[in-house]
């Protein structure tokens, strides 16, 4: 497409517009720029599509993982307490399906110390009087433990606060308090631990407090099915192999039922998480590669061939029976109730698979792992893994590639963008002067009128001589 210009206006003095001409110019050399920014626009979109969908593929793969994982949610067991207000149990992958009966006589306590209340209050010396240095003996651990000596000093821990302030900066494994109520203050001292470990007793005072007699400082004492145990602590592993008992209340009169099996709430969970990002996965590339019928286009990616061989390996591998399977009758997702849709995606029959767990949990996760890891998870998390590989994964390379040719688009349209800057200052300095030369025409046209008109009147009046004058100025 050509420039034109209107001679009629071109000798008026009006000149041109000079940054239009200059632009119209460019314009008609630009088109490579447009070309290149369109892909670059379209590579970006697709590089948008692809991190989102190489996203989502990640997070199947963790989902599968954890399907074939042989210490993950498919063995995971669970323990129940038949009475929560005595007792709670957990169970870990070495626990063994089972129940046990536990008898809580009582529970492990800390050691505890109390003074009687002190006159004084909570800020009055506990010293004697005249007395200026004192010492508090504490034993912790009973008659065997560590005694340590509690040095008082008149004017810096010589009251109940700074007293308190200072045991429990010694560590001596007791917390140290001020119970004030409406009879007084006293100091109170209970041990960090429980058990016999955490008795206290004190074995010398020489200051104006009165200790009462120790409290606490006992072993939970309890029986599991029929045999005695006792421990330090409320909370006890290793009497059930594999279980974590949390004691909670003493009753001697009641038999507790602790019963160990598969955890059938963690196993739902793990199975609909890989059911959400299988779906996720395959929604992604079904958005890309199904023709809009309105636009009659597919999305930025529908002509990508790693992506709909992804599609087909992910289609296999939601279709793939585990060998040796027929015999347990789960042959495939569907035999557990997780059935293909037209689309792909697939959904789950939750009271089928609750059902499955419930009659059969040994065999559901035969189905989805095994020794010879051909189960379904095996077969799944083996393909992911090299779909995801951030080398060869096919859309990570996508991805390099998608990088490297925005790369190489960004350096012409730079180089570009530079030598159109450098021709638009050539074009707008020799307009320039064009336009210049346009807007002093009419000037330079009177100029040559009065000029000729000059030449007619010398000649009219002397026909002897004539002369010419010089322009001072020339078009």
């Amino acid at each position: 497409m050509g420039i034109s210009l209107n001679p009629a206006t071109l000798l008026n003095g009006q000149g041109i517009n000079v940054s239009s001409l200059v632009q119209q110019v460019l314009s008609e050399t630009d088109g490579q720029l447009t070309e290149w920014q369109s892909e670059q626009s379209t590579l970006q979109s697709q590089a948008s599509d692809l991190t989102s969908i190489n996203s989502d593929l990640t997070n199947l793969a963790t989902a599968v993982q954890a399907l074939a994982d042989p210490l993950g949610a498919l063995t995971s067991l669970t323990a129940s307490s038949s009475d929560t207000s005595v007792l709670n149990a957990t169970a870990s992958t070495s626990a063994t399906a089972g129940t046990n009966s536990v008898v809580v006589s009582n529970l492990a306590t800390a050691g505890t110390v109390y003074t009687d209340d002190f006159s004084g209050g909570a800020d009055a010396s506990i010293l004697p009087s005249g007395q200026t240095t004192g010492e508090i003996d504490l034993q912790v651990g009973g008659s065997s433990g560590t005694t340590d000596p509690i040095t008082i000093t008149a004017g810096s821990n010589d009251t109940l606060n700074t007293l308190a302030s200072y045991i429990n900066s010694q560590n001596l494994g007791v917390t140290a308090s001020v119970v004030t109520d409406a009879n007084g203050s006293r100091l109170a001292l209970v041990s960090q631990s429980t058990g016999t470990p955490s008795a206290l007793a004190i074995t010398a005072n020489n200051t104006n407090l009165n200790f009462d007699s120790p409290t606490g400082g006992t072993n939970a004492s309890l029986s599991i099915n029929g045999v005695p145990y006792s421990s330090t602590s409320n909370t006890i592993t290793g009497a059930i192999p594999g279980v974590t008992l949390n004691l909670a209340a003493a009753n001697p009169n009641e038999a507790v039922q602790v019963t160990v099996g598969t955890d059938s709430s963690a196993i739902t969970s793990a199975i609909n998480n890989f059911v959400s990002a299988y779906n996720q996965v395959i929604g992604d590339i079904n958005q890309e590669v199904t023709i809009n019928p309105t636009t009659n286009t597919q999305g930025p990616l529908g002509t990508d061939s790693s992506l709909t061989e992804l599609q087909s390996s992910l289609l296999a591998d939601a279709a793939y029976s585990p060998p040796g399977t027929s015999s347990s009758g789960y042959v495939n997702l569907a035999a557990l109730g997780i059935n293909t849709n037209d689309d792909g995606t697939l959904t789950v029959d939750s009271s089928q698979l609750a059902s499955e767990l419930s009659s059969n949990p040994a065999a559901v996760q035969s189905f989805f792992q095994n020794t010879s890891n051909s189960g379904f998870a095996n077969n799944f998390n083996t393909d992911i893994t090299n779909q995801t590989n951030p080398t060869t994964g096919p859309l990570n390379v996508d991805l390099a590639q998608n990088t490297a040719s925005q790369q190489d688009l960004s350096t012409n349209i730079s180089n570009f963008e530079t030598q159109l800057t450098a021709q638009q200052t050539q074009l707008t300095s020799e307009f320039d002067q064009v336009n210049a030369s346009l807007e002093a025409y009419p000037l330079l046209l009177e100029q040559v009128t009065e000029t000729l008109g000059t030449l007619n009147t010398s000649g009219n009046t002397n026909t002897t001589s004539t002369s010419i004058p010089t322009l001072t100025s020339g078009l």
